[in-house]
């Protein structure tokens, strides 16, 4: 690991102001994802300015029955929430299948949602990789792409995001709180993280300096009939291969409300706004389920090693939903 300057400051002021102005900085939080990288020499920051000090760990109230959960607040303390699990379980859920306990124990959530992709070719320093050093190509494309993404890819980047909570934000409408030089401001998380297209290096849209504050969780009651669940190669410690948070209303046998959004198929939590649209207003029923799903991943781009799973995403997210269709019928 290379050396690098320390800066601990006492407020968000101070944090934003360094990290503007120290060269080659970066924010850290639980530092679960960027240590790794930074000992691997793929982040290779010349100051770390540590955030942990700021008063971002709380999960607050909001006056619409929401909540506003702190950037610093811990993953495991996060899905313990009585609000979170009775409100919002799909997170909870989703929370919960993310690492281990140990890790979830240190993780925040401002860094579960800037986490970087697992995709090996990113973490070679041998291999072409776009994401870690733009232009050089993607080895990933021709090679051992199975855990790659299917749906918004480019022919630069195939790389799948890893997060497992930022899935439940998307289909929960999160809002994410961001301070810059400029003051504070709120953005979708739906617009948060960008697709790769031609420049893969750029994750999300914040701006230099900008520091992850809090994430806004808007009321939900479809969330409370809600879940998360996660298809990977084995029952714990390992990276979705397709995942699905679902919630789901049914009356009288009709699709009232739905929310859906999938991991582990996408560059970025990929909120199924085509499949939403078929099932709203539509029968509770498989095969709907299945003809929405279907509909969702028409679009996939699939490699030799990934076809699979545009099959396993339309089972995963008809089990989900038929799972649900039961627990939320009014």
């Amino acid at each position: 690991m290379r050396p690098f300057a320390y800066v601990k400051p006492a407020d968000v002021e101070a944090a934003v102001h360094a990290a503007t102005t120290e060269p080659g900085a970066k924010f850290l939080g639980g530092g679960t994802n960027l240590v790794d990288l930074m000992r691997e020499g793929i982040e290779r920051p010349d100051t770390v300015v540590d955030v942990t000090g700021l008063p971002f760990d709380t999960v607050d109230e909001l006056p619409d029955g929401g909540l506003r959960i702190g950037a610093l607040v811990r993953n495991s303390a996060l899905a313990a929430d009585r609000r979170v699990r009775t409100r919002y379980p799909m997170l909870s859920q989703a929370l919960l299948s993310g690492a281990s306990g140990q890790l979830r124990n240190m993780a925040t959530v401002g860094g579960n949602l800037l986490q970087r992709t697992r995709c090996p070719y990113f973490y070679d320093a041998a291999s072409a990789c776009n994401k870690r050093e733009p232009g050089s190509g993607c080895d990933a494309l021709d090679g051992f792409n199975r855990s790659c993404a299917v749906l918004g890819v480019s022919e630069s980047c195939i790389a799948a995001h890893p997060s497992d909570m930022a899935v439940a934000l998307a289909a929960l409408d999160a809002a994410i709180e961001v301070r810059g030089v400029s003051g504070t401001r709120r953005v979708p998380l739906a617009a948060f993280h960008r697709l790769p297209g031609d420049t893969p290096h750029i994750e999300t849209t914040l701006n230099a300096g900008d520091l992850v504050t809090a994430v806004e969780l808007p009321p939900a009651p479809v969330a409370a009939t809600s879940r998360y669940r996660k298809v990977r190669d084995r029952a714990s410690y390992a990276f979705a291969l397709v995942s699905v948070a679902a919630a789901l209303e049914v009356r009288d046998g009709t699709v009232t409300a739905v929310r859906l959004a999938l991991g582990g198929v996408a560059p970025k939590p990929w909120r199924a706004a085509e499949a939403e649209r078929l099932l709203l207003g539509g029968p509770a029923d498989e095969a709907a389920f299945r003809r929405a799903a279907e509909a969702e991943l028409a679009s996939a781009a699939v490699r030799e090693g990934n076809a699979f799973k545009t099959r396993l995403a339309v089972a995963t997210i008809v089990a989900t939903l038929r799972e649900l269709s039961t627990e939320g019928a009014l």
